[in-house]
């Protein structure tokens, strides 16, 4: 390891130990993301407080940060600096009224469990939905319906210059797998939902619902990354790829899943090059074969 990349774990570990964040080197970061798949990481470290936060990535030259992983594909030669997970340590959630407020790394399904708790409705279709809260709103996630813009009233975030800010709803940019976040190099720190008062064995039942459906419908039992394409206007990407054949093809350990095919699944020793082989195969056939030209909704992390 370069004396410049010693020197800068060094001082990211320093940091760590002053704020009592978790450090570790060479993590594998196949067993931080849904996928399973993955080389390792340069560093890995879980701030538990957005002094932490700040702190860690002024002093980082090159970071990502990365919640419960369940919209990334790593390569399999791992990521060259720091990853910043945003966990468990940053996973409090608060509840004021008709308002629920969660850091970035609260899990969308405590959230959810939260709002039935309080007898909150709005949140039900987020029910089953893998992630947290900040991966939610970085991506506008939804299902069922519903998304992130619906209920989303403000979002905080960490700014380009060190400083924390607050967006309303008005300037978050919300879009179909979209927000300002995509774009904007800003790191959310929490968000606040606005939701309403309604009855609590009604939101219970429609949860119970939706979760049902979704392991009625989608290969759960497998590790993937959730929905592989976006939906093209017009259709649905599941539909055009089994229209195209492609349910049960397989690349290695990558398959299209015979459930839903529109989830790649990893059998077991999937690599991320198979993913990405099977996903430009998959898109090339069913433009060849339908003429719809697929978007990956899956975000590929390089070395």
């Amino acid at each position: 390891m370069p004396n410049s990349i010693e020197a800068r774990v060094e001082t990211l570990q320093e940091i760590s130990l002053k704020y009592g964040c978790k450090f570790l080197i060479n993590e594998p970061l196949k067993e931080h993301t849904s996928f399973k798949i993955g080389g390792p990481c340069d560093i890995m470290i879980f701030p538990n407080s957005i002094d932490s936060l700040k702190e860690l990535i002024s002093e980082a030259d090159r970071y990502m940060i990365l919640g419960n992983g369940s919209n990334v594909l790593f390569s399999d030669n791992g990521y060259r600096g720091a990853v910043f997970v945003l966990g468990f340590d940053m996973s409090e959630i608060t509840v004021d009224g008709e308002y629920i407020t969660a850091y970035a790394g609260a899990s969308l399904a405590k959230v959810c469990k939260t709002a039935l708790d309080s007898s909150l409705t709005g949140l039900e279709f987020a029910y089953g939905i893998p992630g947290t809260v900040g991966g939610a709103v970085f991506m506008n996630a939804g299902a069922y319906g519903g998304e992130m813009k619906d209920v989303v009233a403000e979002v905080t975030c960490i700014n380009q210059s060190g400083e924390i800010v607050a967006y309303s709803s008005d300037n978050l940019d919300f879009g179909y797998r979209s927000s300002r976040f995509t774009l904007s190099n800003e790191i959310i720190v929490s968000a606040k939902f606005r939701l309403s008062t309604g009855d609590k064995d009604v939101i219970k039942a429609r949860m119970d619902e939706l979760i049902a459906r979704r392991k009625s419908r989608q290969p759960l039992e497998y590790p993937s990354a959730g929905s592989t394409f976006k939906r093209p206007e017009g259709t649905y990407a599941g539909l055009v790829i089994k229209e195209s054949g492609l349910k049960g093809f397989s690349i290695g350990g990558a398959r299209v899943s015979d459930k839903h095919a529109n989830f790649v699944i990893n059998t077991g020793d999937a690599t991320a090059a198979d993913v990405m082989k099977l996903i430009s195969h998959i898109k090339k056939t069913v433009s060849e074969k339908t003429g719809y030209e697929l978007e990956c909704e899956v975000k590929l992390i390089e070395e």
